[in-house]
């Protein structure tokens, strides 16, 4: 029987889709849009690599159902330190993106609906962060219910993009191509496009995060995770493309809402604000399973020791609930210093920073599946050590696209760690002395 506590596969695909599609998608053809075809491309290289990641994980859930999730892969295969540097930049830049998506959300209400009285925009962003900090301190189900319903709204807007693109490029075949930029494919232009793509796919691993609340994880998160990186990619090229192909890249490259832009030429002025409506609530589901996968996660580490005990404490609803207040109160300070002016200009930069500190993780789970013992016990595991291998050196080809400098401060972001995990692993081995 399904224990009705626990995330079951529509849970978890949404979580996946849900965190996976968050503000990005909205604003990425404008980044794409001067790569003219290498951004078509680019995103099929990106979605290949991603389906060699989403593989790594699918695997390691089934083949160790009773792990905590990619720490455990890592931990149990390669060791402690790997296990907490994989994690701890992880989870660095999961806090991050909270402020992230509720600055994002704050700015793109303040645009559609310049009539609302919302206070400032900083408080406006502290407010969203604590509502799902809330939302989420009520259980892991109800932050999967709210998954669900945000996920399913978010596609609305998505798949009018894409309907309204087929339509167009049956009825009208003449515009169909004569919107690229004329930029040659080289491998320059398609590490640029790829990397854009990175950024908008992370999430995928999502499923695997809580996997002590999720019912049957060695069945349930191979599905979802296979099923919402294919859902995912297939949506991303498509609306992609049809961005691509109808919009001139011209207007496309300067556009402040793309998505509202394209669908008003061809829908009419009306369409503006719903569209809006819809991405203010793709930005919500975002921010609401990114929400939950920091608790999760930060529980998980405390629970092995690489965090302060205290924060895997549960509360009655059995939500990790100061490990969610950790994440609210980092998510405040950082939302009220991104809205000073030093920082802003840094905005951009910090995306890139976060994207390089999710990548470890990637790496580190598909060497955990190269370092298993017993290999020749499991089934097909040279095919699946093959696309571990492929997953490898795809993202160390990310690595490169993202530029030195915010590796360099991935790094660093690793290296502020490990005095967070030698103190907390002193006191662990001070307390079993005592024991």
């Amino acid at each position: 029987m399904t224990n009705t506590k626990k995330l079951g596969f529509w849970m978890c695909l949404s979580l996946v889709i849900g965190n996976t599609i968050g503000m990005a998608i909205f604003m990425l053809p404008v980044a794409m849009a001067p790569l003219g075809s290498n951004a078509i491309w680019g995103w099929l290289i990106t979605v290949a690599g991603f389906l060699f990641i989403a593989s790594v994980f699918a695997f390691m859930a089934k083949q160790m159902p009773k792990a905590d999730g990619p720490y455990g892969y890592i931990r149990e295969n390669i060791g402690n330190l790997p296990a907490f540097i994989a994690m701890w930049c992880y989870w660095v830049s999961s806090w991050v993106t909270l402020p992230a998506l509720a600055i994002a959300i704050v700015a793109y209400m303040q645009s559609t609906f310049p009539y609302l009285p919302l206070p400032n925009g900083a408080i406006s962003s502290i407010v969203l962060i604590w509502l799902f900090v809330g939302i989420n301190s009520r259980g892991a189900i109800a932050g999967g219910i709210a998954q669900v319903l945000t996920t399913l709204l978010k596609l609305v807007p998505l798949f009018a993009v894409i309907g309204v693109g087929v339509w167009v490029l049956f009825t009208q075949p003449e515009l169909k191509a004569v919107s690229l930029a004329p930029l040659p494919i080289n491998f320059e232009n398609l590490i640029a496009a790829t990397t854009l793509g990175v950024f908008a796919m992370l999430g995928i691993e999502s499923a695997c995060i809580p996997a002590e609340n999720v019912d049957r994880p060695e069945i349930t998160i191979p599905r979802a995770t296979y099923a919402g990186t294919i859902i995912v990619a297939i949506i991303y090229l498509s609306v992609t493309a049809v961005m691509l192909f109808l919009v001139p890249y011209t207007q496309l490259a300067n556009s402040q809402a793309p998505f509202v832009d394209m669908l008003r030429s061809f829908l009419g002025e009306n369409v503006g604000q719903w569209m809006g409506v819809f991405v203010v609530i793709s930005g919500l589901g975002a921010l609401n399973g990114w929400t939950l996968l920091v608790g999760q996660m930060t529980r998980t580490m405390a629970l092995n020791e690489t965090m302060p005990r205290s924060l895997s404490g549960l509360n009655s609803a059995g939500a990790p609930i100061k490990a969610l207040v950790l994440s609210g109160v980092l998510g405040t300070i950082l939302a009220v210093m991104s809205y000073s002016d030093s920082l802003a200009d840094g905005y951009i930069f910090l995306s890139l920073v976060v994207t390089a500190a999710n990548l470890p993780i990637y790496i580190l789970t598909a060497y955990a599946l190269l370092k298993m013992p017993n290999k020749t016990a499991i089934a097909n595991y040279m095919l699946y050590a093959s696309l571990a291998l492929l997953a490898i050196i795809f993202v160390f080809m990310s690595f490169f696209g993202i530029g030195m400098k915010p590796l360099l401060w991935a790094i660093v972001l690793s290296l502020l760690g490990l005095p967070v995990y030698w103190y907390v692993q002193k006191q662990a081995k001070n307390q079993h002395s005592i024991s």
